[in-house]
């Protein structure tokens, strides 16, 4: 499984995930020093990073002005064509940026005051999505959306005049997936085996040229064209 790192803890309390077997891990020395001992799982044993992202705003050229932090998505100009993501953290998390709060508060005023914000955009939005987004910015049916960065490199790769992504100075949401096994596999050495092809440099390199997605294989990073790799 590839669960976000939000879900490892609650996959591991619950008791759902198989311990990570390093010595079944040829190339795990791959991974880029900032993910070998991550926040989440400090020893990886219960995950191996895989891809990495964060949260912005693409939007179509031209709009005058252009919408360069959350708050242009509450912008009445836009109703009808700007999208929120269909994921509930990273609504409130743009919500409590625009507001000035932290994306990790557990402050109940700050948090109805976020719900307060996201009632009153709703009005405004076409629709909450994520990847299907892509085509409506490519289509012009859309002209802002909040996205994950891997959306936003896939539609700007197919309309590259026509797109832009910003990250809004207020803050943002950084993210990563990881890769998993889970306790009731009965086949966990050979999920080992795939987890371990994933994280070949050759192989990661050409996941990152085919999804536009960031990697957390250091080694891969350096088979990419530079153009990519930047």
């Amino acid at each position: 499984m590839f669960p976000s790192v939000e879900f490892l803890g609650p996959m591991r309390d619950m008791g759902l995930l198989a311990f990570i077997d390093h010595n079944l891990l040829s190339n795990l020395d791959s991974l880029d020093p900032l993910f070998r001992h991550p926040p989440w799982d400090p020893a990886l044993e219960w995950s191996v990073p895989y891809m990495h992202g964060t949260t912005g705003i693409a939007y179509r050229k031209g709009i005058a002005p252009e919408p360069r932090t959350w708050a242009d998505l509450w912008d009445t100009r836009l109703r009808g064509k700007i999208t929120m993501l269909d994921d509930p953290p990273e609504v409130f998390g743009s919500c409590l940026k625009k507001i000035g709060d932290s994306l990790n508060t557990g402050d109940p005023q700050q948090l109805r005051d976020a719900q307060a914000q996201a009632i009153a955009q709703k009005p405004l939005l076409r629709a909450y999505l994520n990847a299907e987004v892509r085509d409506q910015l490519v289509a012009g049916d859309v002209s802002a959306a909040q996205a994950w960065a891997v959306t936003a490199g896939q539609a700007i790769a197919a309309a590259p005049d026509k797109l832009a992504y910003v990250l809004p100075p207020e803050g943002f949401a950084r993210y990563a997936d990881t890769m998993t096994i889970l306790r009731e596999s009965r086949r966990t050495e050979l999920a080992h085996k795939f987890i371990d092809y994933l994280l070949r440099p050759e192989v990661a390199a050409s996941i990152v040229k085919a999804t536009q997605t960031a990697t957390a294989n250091a080694a891969a990073l350096k088979l990419l064209p530079a153009e990519v790799r930047e």
